[in-house]
């Protein structure tokens, strides 16, 4: 992700700043190394080709914070991180909501260095313009995830989006069920008509008809007007009745009056109103269950059920996770609400929570990490308690294997390309990258990477020879 990334240093110490060039060069970046200061903008040329700038010590007449205000005209979302030595504070004040996003130590610290950038490339995505970033936020217009049951589900949706039959989503709270709903409208003839939402068991039962169908002034106490129901709201459009198997058995009587005649009457009016409305049902209960036990309508399951979609839990559907913290990112993002990224290790513990409440409960989780650790990277010490995951030797295992960027969809079920791929390159860059991630979590020291690839000290440098790789224990 951040390869050929152009990073601008700007250092006094052409020593030091040579040093810090070397660790850039081994993150596959392109470094631009300026150390006469006062000539920084001379030198770098453009600066929107930048991820970031790292600004260590300046002559006397080029101040620290001079240079950081010159930059910030040039660009006032261009990251900056000041260098100064391990236990020393820069000289300058870091502002909570300016553009300077941090320290860095020198000597570089490998695994810092890799965590700012990313932090420095979540940031400069955040502030694109809105021209980049232009995407429907209301919900996932599309169903996010690869796996079987979404792509089931993508495909029954295709089968019936087109027709007026009624649909029945059935599956626990928080799948998204909601979101077949408005796919099924958004998919069908109606979707220039409106998608009108109503939770059955959200709404008091005694008032539920009155919010359904609507009333005339003076139908009872407190109807100070006429008032518009949903049927009549979602005319020419789709009606989704959320939680239907939280409706008392008297309003099923005259939902299913509705779905028989197609006519209705508001509250105290005696004319018949006719419904062009499409129902799409939800529930998160076995109806069938509840027809034994008397608490739902027999006649009314078989209206509603002509077309039923069953949404997966999301523990039955782990291969999704990446995609959908991805997703989640990008609506905080597009929302001005910050950023946040997850590591691998965080990704595989996320992977490994049962989820009961679903997709809703890892959007509120995203949200939360967004709020508490804003532009960073969070590993899977960061998750709270809960989530992270106990399972011993298979989860190093595992974590082993993901250690690095963050994810991708791929980093948990790799597939084949269908156009195929060279299999010896495809080794070769895994080699380089696991080789890469041992370095960082052995501090540089080339034996204990060694031990962590399970190869000879040798080895090892003989590989690092041959990838080109600089044995720098600096960049630990």
């Amino acid at each position: 992700m951040l390869s050929e990334s152009k990073v601008l240093i700007i250092d006094a110490d052409p020593e030091k700043g040579k040093e810090l060039q070397a660790v850039i060069k081994f993150l596959d970046c392109i470094p631009l190394l300026v150390s006469d200061c006062g000539r920084w903008k001379e030198l770098a040329g453009d600066c929107s080709d930048f991820l970031a700038v790292l600004i260590g010590s300046c002559s006397e007449e080029s101040s620290l914070s001079g240079i950081v205000g010159e930059i910030h005209d040039v660009d006032e979302h261009l990251p900056i991180y000041l260098l100064s030595e391990k236990g020393k504070e820069p000289t300058i004040t870091i502002d909570q909501g300016s553009c300077i996003l941090g320290r860095l130590d020198i000597p570089p610290n490998y695994a810092q260095l890799t965590s700012a950038l990313h932090q420095a490339e979540v940031y400069v995505e955040s502030h694109q313009s809105e021209a980049v970033s232009q995407r429907p936020v209301e919900l996932f217009r599309s169903l996010v995830g690869s796996s079987r049951a979404v792509q089931s589900v993508r495909e029954m949706i295709k089968q019936v989006a087109e027709s007026d039959a009624n649909v029945l989503i059935l599956g626990e709270s928080g799948t998204g069920k909601e979101v077949v709903a408005r796919n099924l409208h958004y998919y069908s003839a109606r979707r220039d008509g409106p998608f009108v939402p109503v939770n059955c068991g959200a709404i008091p039962a005694d008032l539920l008809e009155s919010e359904l169908f609507g009333h005339i002034k003076g139908a009872f106490t407190g109807a100070i007007s006429d008032r518009e129901g949903r049927f009549e709201l979602a005319n020419g459009g789709t009606l989704f009745l959320d939680e239907i198997g939280d409706m008392s058995l008297q309003m099923q009587v005259k939902i299913l009056r509705v779905l028989q005649e197609r006519t209705f009457e508001r509250i105290g009016s005696n004319d018949t109103i006719t419904s062009d409305v499409r129902i799409v049902a939800a529930t998160h209960k076995n109806l069938e269950q509840a027809i034994v036990e008397g608490g739902f309508r027999e006649d009314l399951f078989y209206r509603l059920n002509v077309f039923p979609i069953e949404m997966p839990p999301l523990r039955g559907r782990v291969e999704d996770i990446p995609l959908l913290v991805n997703e989640l990112v990008r609506r905080i993002e597009h929302e001005k609400r910050g950023s946040v990224r997850l590591s691998p290790g965080a990704i595989y513990a996320l992977c490994q929570y049962d989820w009961p409440g679903n997709v809703r409960e890892l959007a509120n989780l995203i949200e939360r990490l967004a709020i508490l650790y804003p532009y960073a990277v969070v590993d899977a010490a960061d998750l709270p308690d809960k989530f992270r995951s106990e399972d011993g030797e298979v989860s190093e295992q595992m974590l082993d294997a993901l250690i690095g960027s963050p994810v991708t969809s791929e980093d948990l079920d790799p597939r084949l390309p269908r156009d195929g791929l060279n299999l010896k390159e495809h080794l070769g860059s895994l080699e380089l990258s696991y080789i890469k991630q041992a370095l960082a979590d052995s501090g540089g020291v080339v034996a204990h990477a060694a031990k962590r690839l399970g190869m000879r000290r040798t080895t090892l440098v003989e590989k690092l020879r041959k990838y080109g790789l600089q044995r720098n224990s600096q960049a630990s």
